[in-house]
């Protein structure tokens, strides 16, 4: 049984990982951990500690459960547990998950967020990478008001 339960484990973890579509983690910043000052990287980073400053990236950024950050943070993708507080852009997405809480504004073309987040500040979602057409169809029921308004108007 121990095998077993150890393999699902495992299996659990990559479906995880799978399903948040992370790249392996290029650093780290582990518990207990403080940093203060400027993070400029790619690839994807990982906090868990507390951080003080500014987070610059295209890349993926992980702020883990135990994480504390007090940043300004512009990424391409931001996925956080942990608590943020500063502004924040993503050029691709947010995902807040619980137990997350987030203090300040957040400027992305999609956001996601569990229950159990606290999000206090402001959103503004923006166009982004993904543009999407918005013409607007010619419906055939067009013709059949313009008719009806022409009886009744005489």
């Amino acid at each position: 049984m121990g095998e077993n339960a150890e393999a699902e484990e495992t299996n659990t973890d990559a479906i995880s990982n799978r399903q948040e579509n992370v790249e392996d983690v290029s650093a780290f910043v582990g518990k207990g951990v403080e940093f203060k000052g400027t993070i400029s990287y790619n690839g994807t980073v990982r906090i868990d500690g507390f951080l003080d400053g500014e987070i610059h990236t295209a890349g993926v950024l992980l702020v883990g459960e135990e994480a504390v950050i007090t940043a300004k943070i512009t990424a391409g993708t931001i996925m956080c547990k942990g608590k943020i507080t500063g502004d924040v852009v993503a050029k691709e997405k947010v995902r807040l998950r619980a137990p997350a809480v987030v203090s300040g504004g957040i400027k992305t073309p999609m956001l996601s967020i569990e229950e159990g987040v606290l999000f206090n500040g402001t959103l503004e979602m923006t166009q982004g990478i993904r543009e999407v057409s918005r013409d607007i169809p010619s419906h055939p029921g067009d013709t059949s008001d313009q008719a009806a308004l022409k009886r009744v108007n005489g």
